[in-house]
């Protein structure tokens, strides 16, 4: 998002404060809860990532790059923090790490692999290459901050209904959602964009009212368009993706 990111070890205190995610959201421990991680950067970064084999996770592209180190993060069953450094990742050829500053097309996804599989309490998400009409309710997912600002209030699983709204864009790349003062923020980066238990769209970016930077438009990648591009990267590693409707 527009506030990309923020040692490993400061976004480790972050994450695990226990505190929200996605402003004006409510907490949530159902099947997207289960089918999202999160994703940290050596620089301080903090973002999500959603689940599509037992050791990839799909996330925005701003998300794996741009520092020296980046770390897949969960905690365990006895609630202790978990880091894997990525055995492979893939980020999206047409990725363009100034496309809001020069106002450019970018694909702002990656793919990222971890050495050994996540614990059994993680699912697969159910991907579609369908999107939702305009005005239509979808559900957007995160562990980025419940407070603009406050990177204390990031790192538990939060999720908030939004409103479709256009313009998806000329090359139907992305999809626009609203909400009054709810919406994705710092560290909801990567995390699933879902309507009717599939997600169709990856977070990517947001804005605020006025000056705010968060809680009133939240912008997603649609995974449709990108369908080739996730399911030839996948092969490459002999994993699929699990993908529903059309």
């Amino acid at each position: 998002m527009m506030n990309r990111l923020i040692t490993l070890a400061f976004a480790l205190s972050l994450a695990a404060s226990g505190a929200k995610a996605i402003v004006g959201g409510a907490e949530d421990q159902g099947p997207l809860a289960r089918q999202s991680v999160m994703v940290l950067s050596s620089n301080g970064g903090v973002c999500s990532a959603v689940v599509v084999a037992r050791d990839v996770v799909l996330t925005a592209a701003h998300c794996v790059t741009g520092a020296d180190e980046h770390r897949v993060h969960f905690r365990d069953e006895a609630g202790e923090p978990v880091l894997i450094p990525p055995a492979a990742k893939a980020v999206h050829p047409s990725y363009n790490a100034k496309a809001i500053e020069t106002r450019q097309r970018s694909i702002d996804l990656a793919l990222v692999r971890i050495p050994q599989p996540l614990p059994e309490r993680f699912e697969r998400a159910q991907l579609t290459p369908a999107k939702p009409p305009k005005g239509e309710t979808v559900t957007i997912g995160g562990y980025g901050v419940a407070q603009e600002g406050d990177g204390k209030s990031s790192g538990t699983f939060r999720t908030a209904d939004l409103r479709a709204i256009e313009p998806f864009g000329s090359s139907q790349l992305l999809v626009w959602l609203e909400g009054v003062v709810t919406g994705a923020c710092q560290g909801d980066s990567g995390g699933p964009v879902m309507q009717g238990g599939n997600v169709f769209a990856i977070t990517t970016w947001a804005k605020g009212a006025g000056r705010s930077s968060c809680g009133r438009i939240s912008q997603g990648i649609l995974l449709g368009p990108q369908k080739e591009w996730i399911d030839r990267t996948l092969r490459t590693w002999n994993r699929a993706a699990s993908w529903t409707g059309g």
